[in-house]
């Protein structure tokens, strides 16, 4: 387990750092996350209102981008749902 938290941690650091501060994920690095990363485990990862309306659900202070922790809600909730676990 320790492996795959650091590779979501390094991901998460490596997209987020692409335009900025590699704190948070901007709209743009979302964009370019969710498909490439997630294409399978995202409902139409490829659809850019779709990962929009993603970002939307996950950004609870509405600041227009995602830190660690909105970003591990969607890691929790698609490994729960992959996993077969009840909400």
């Amino acid at each position: 387990m320790e492996s795959a938290i650091c590779v979501l941690v390094s991901q998460f650091k490596a997209y987020a750092g692409s335009d900025g501060s590699s704190d948070t994920l901007s709209r743009e690095e979302f964009h370019r996350l969710v498909p490439a990363e997630l294409p399978n485990f995202v409902k139409n990862a490829a659809d850019p209102a779709a990962i929009d309306q993603l970002m939307s659900s996950l950004d609870k202070n509405s600041d227009g981008e995602l830190n660690f922790l909105e970003f591990w809600q969607l890691i929790g909730h698609l490994a729960s749902k992959h996993g077969g676990f009840s909400q």
